[in-house]
Parts: C-alpha cells; structure tokens; sequence
C-alpha cells in the first residue's frame, strides 16, 4: 500500500508517541507498504519548530533526516501541476483552509496515496484514509 503521512502521524510515529493508532502503527512498521511525506509536511514542521511552536525530541535538521531515513519516507516534492490542483481543490470543508492539509490533500489526489491521519476533514476530498 502506498500511504502519505499527515503531519501529526508523521511526527507522533517518529516520537514513537501512544497517540498513534494502533491499526495506523501497524501499516507504518509494515515493510510492504511505501511511505511518503509532503513537502509541505516538511516546511510546516520547519516553520513550527522555527517559531517555538512545536518542541521536537531534537533540533530539527537531525530530528527529519533521522525520521525520514529510518522509516524509508519517500518526501514529495511540490510541483508546478501540484499547484494547479491544489488551486482548483473545493472549499469542501471550514477545517481544510490549512495550506498544508490543502498540500496533503493534493499530493494524495494526485499520487493515488492513502492518507494515515485522524483528520476526518479530509474525507470531504473522496481521498482514502486510513487511522
């Protein structure tokens, strides 16, 4: 299976945080599924930790390559076509005004990846998602 991380799964898996599902853990430490990662994942963390907005178990640049190297995450980049998409993506729901979830969404759209998150606003998207 093919699955895209939302950002709390991401950063909760690699904290080896009990908030994670437990039916979720078992498809993040399954070596048959591909593992991937948003970008915008990547800069949402960035900025959060930059702003003393998220307090991660290490300083950030040892924290991501550690977590993306030890579970094989796959980072998708953003693309001029993923912008496209992205801009033409409904305002289905109040919640997902958040970019980041918008990129999320996005990438998910357009990769065939089935989200692991508890985010229930994604739904409104006809994405998969799994928790």
């Amino acid at each position: 299976m093919r699955l895209l991380l939302d950002t709390h799964t991401f950063l909760w898996h690699s904290d080896g945080s009990p908030k994670v599902s437990a039916a979720a853990t078992a498809l993040l430490l399954d070596p048959w599924n591909d593992l991937f990662l948003s970008m915008a994942t990547v800069w949402e963390i960035a900025i959060k930790a930059g702003l003393k907005k998220l307090n991660l178990s290490n300083s950030y640049v040892p924290f991501m390559t550690a977590a993306i190297a030890s579970y094989g995450i796959v980072v998708l980049p953003v693309t001029f076509d993923d912008c496209a998409e992205y801009e033409s993506l409904a305002f289905a729901s109040p919640k997902h005004r958040d970019p980041f979830d918008r990129m999320i969404i996005t990438h998910a759209k357009r990769n065939g990846l089935t989200i692991v998150g508890a985010d229930v606003s994604f739904d409104f998207y006809g994405i998969s998602r799994l928790w």
